[in-house]
């Protein structure tokens, strides 16, 4: 059985979690910023639907038309990892120095948001590297919160005030931070501790925490399972909190109780990220298979609220996902995974399962949809 022989596996891991290696062949090389494109779109204009994508391969952001490629990028600081985009149209970056504010309408950094966390180690690269990881924006846009890597320990959650553009508060979490997510009353923010097998709850009024073992497989291995969690998306119809496990297990759990269900999946992959559209529809997505003799490969599980699922096949490993605003394509990154990378973006129709490549920015990992072309230069 696949779980048996897990221990295994992991034993001949050296590094914890889901280690990467060097890009295939033919993976497209880095994309050019507009800069070198004078037949692209001013660079005051940012059309809704752009996407922006943290190139963890670069110190950027990419800017990204979904039908000809990248249009624009801008520097923002080493390795970024998450990020997120307001209605304001400022996007607000996780990367190993800080937390960089982009005006997406100028397209520039207007700040870079140093951390309080320390022993942070040096700005460096790759999956390990010290800083942000996950990243969110409260429902009223007032403070971002981002999840912060310290290497070999315990993480923690940086509150960052958006007018004063100031982290005025810090909490303990679990350890590597994957993502970031808050309730949608804006109560209570989700940090998905990848390393310790759990979800550290902050209560944004009172700053407490306390954190929920995810663990449907159990914790062997320790920190050289595979069987951890990765990415949370909370359910837009009672708020609780969904988290994939291989394509077989979708773990709910209560926020509020710690109690957990688990739902059939059937995608039988390794999976990392997940977004949740109003409606309901989940999507997860597929890495690859951890044993390539009995897991499927990668793929983007698109499951509705009642539970029926379609899984759609892609090729090559990948990350993580957007979706559009009718709900009618998905944008999932080819950037950081333990199988490797490539520098682009796969653009899937969700009625038909139709999927192409898009070259897209260098090793692209978190992705954001904009949805309004509106800037925000002032304070």
């Amino acid at each position: 059985m696949k779980r048996l022989a897990l221990a295994a596996t992991a034993a001949a891991v050296l590094v914890t979690g889901c280690a990467a290696q060097a890009p295939s062949p033919d993976t497209p090389g880095p994309s050019k910023s507009a800069s070198a494109r004078p037949d692209r779109a001013p660079r005051d204009t940012t059309a809704e639907g752009t996407l922006l994508v943290a190139d963890f391969g670069a110190d950027t952001v990419s800017f990204v038309d979904p039908a000809e490629g990248v249009t624009d990028s801008v520097k923002v600081g080493r390795a970024p990892y998450g990020l997120v985009v307001g209605d304001d149209g400022r996007a607000w970056v996780a990367t190993a120095e800080g937390v960089a504010v982009v005006d997406t309408a100028a397209r520039e950094r207007v700040a870079l948001i140093p951390y309080r966390t320390k022993h942070l180690g040096p700005v460096t690269d790759g999956e390990y590297r010290g800083g942000g990881m996950g990243i969110a924006l409260a429902p009223d846009g007032r403070h971002v919160y981002v999840g912060v890597n310290v290497p070999d320990g315990n993480g923690t959650l940086e509150t960052v005030d958006t007018a004063t553009r100031e982290v005025v508060d810090t909490a303990s979490v679990g350890r590597r931070p994957f993502d970031v997510d808050v309730s949608r009353d804006g109560r209570e923010v989700y940090a998905t501790d990848h390393d310790s097998f759990d979800v550290t709850v902050l209560d944004t009024g009172s700053g407490d925490t306390r954190r929920i073992e995810v663990a449907p497989y159990g914790t062997e291995g320790g920190l050289g399972s595979w069987l951890k969690p990765h990415y949370t998306a909370v359910r837009p119809s009672d708020g609780k909190l969904l988290l994939p496990f291989e394509g077989e297990k979708l773990v709910v759990v209560d926020p509020e109780t710690g109690r957990s269900g688990i739902e059939r999946m059937t995608a039988n992959t390794h999976q990392h990220g997940v977004t949740v559209t109003p409606d309901g529809t989940l999507f997860v997505v597929g890495t690859g298979p951890i044993d390539p003799a009995e897991d499927e490969g990668p793929s983007l599980t698109v499951r509705t609220k009642d539970g029926r699922e379609k899984v759609i096949p892609l090729d090559g490993p990948h990350e993580d996902v957007a979706v559009s605003a009718d709900g009618r394509t998905a944008y999932v990154t080819g950037g950081f995974t333990r199988d490797g990378y490539w520098n682009g973006i796969t653009v899937v129709d969700v009625d038909s399962g139709d999927t192409r490549r898009l070259a897209a920015g260098e090793r692209p990992l978190g992705v954001a949809v904009v949805q309004q072309a509106s800037g925000h230069s002032g304070p």
